[in-house]
């Protein structure tokens, strides 16, 4: 029954006008309702949005819990979820088709890729929320902070466009803290080990992911960072190597 559910909800997303999708790394390409090729790229404002607003993205967004309350929050902006998995994505375009808010919509495709869908400057800020930490050996360079990811933001972001970084997981907070810092182009703002043991420093961090609100009944608590892109190379951290 799971599986019908979700094959269900495969076939519902291809019929959605708020979902773009994208699925082969290598050979990038954007397609919109019932597969159709589209190309937003340097566009999406005007030719999906239909306005001139600027966008913010969050990656790693799942059901799209931040998209979609970002975009309640803020009319006059236009939000973007990234995730690659399509059942997810499925329960925020829905709810945002449901409650009209055109100025949210939702791209599935791997974060590796983000730049080929985005202009240099097109993007004004990035919301990493409760993202896979990729806790075991060996897999740091999936972390959403690693250096290969941090190429392909500085690519689409605007000058001193931010990124922010919301997360249960101390490991993936201590390890981003010290990649930023080896990182002569970042400018790390602002960083909490501990966000809710104080009054909250942005009101958006006042959102809670379905995550967010699971964890913290487990316990654990929530830390966030802030850092934007100032001059200099990203470079490859603790022998990591960078992708293009």
């Amino acid at each position: 029954m799971a599986g019908r559910n979700k094959l269900q909800k495969f076939a519902e997303v291809l019929q959605m006008p708020n979902v773009y999708e994208s699925f082969e790394p290598t050979k990038p390409e954007l397609t919109g309702v019932n597969g159709t090729l589209t190309d937003l790229r340097g566009r999406w404002a005007t030719g999906h949005f239909g306005n001139d607003h600027p966008i913010t993205l969050e990656l790693a967004c799942g059901r799209g819990e931040y998209t979609l309350d970002l975009a309640r929050q803020y009319p006059d902006r236009n939000f973007i979820g990234v995730d690659i998995k399509g059942a997810r994505i499925w329960k925020g375009a829905k709810t945002a088709l449901a409650e009209g808010l055109d100025n949210a919509a939702f791209l599935r495709t791997r974060i590796e890729v983000i730049s080929h869908f985005f202009e240099a400057g097109e993007v004004e800020e990035i919301w990493i929320t409760f993202p896979d930490p990729f806790l075991k050996k060996g897999k740091e360079n999936r972390r959403l902070t690693a250096a290969q990811f941090l190429k392909q933001y500085r690519r689409i972001l605007r000058p001193g466009g931010v990124v922010h970084l919301k997360t249960d997981s101390r490991e993936l907070y201590d390890w981003s803290l010290e990649t930023l810092a080896e990182q002569p182009a970042v400018q790390l703002e602002y960083h909490d080990n501990d966000i809710y043991s104080k009054p909250l420093p942005l009101p958006e961090l006042s959102t809670e992911t379905y995550y967010e609100r699971m964890h913290k009944d487990l316990g654990k608590t929530i830390t966030y960072l802030r850092f934007r892109f100032g001059e200099g190379d990203i470079i490859g951290g603790k022998g990591m190597p960078v992708g293009e």
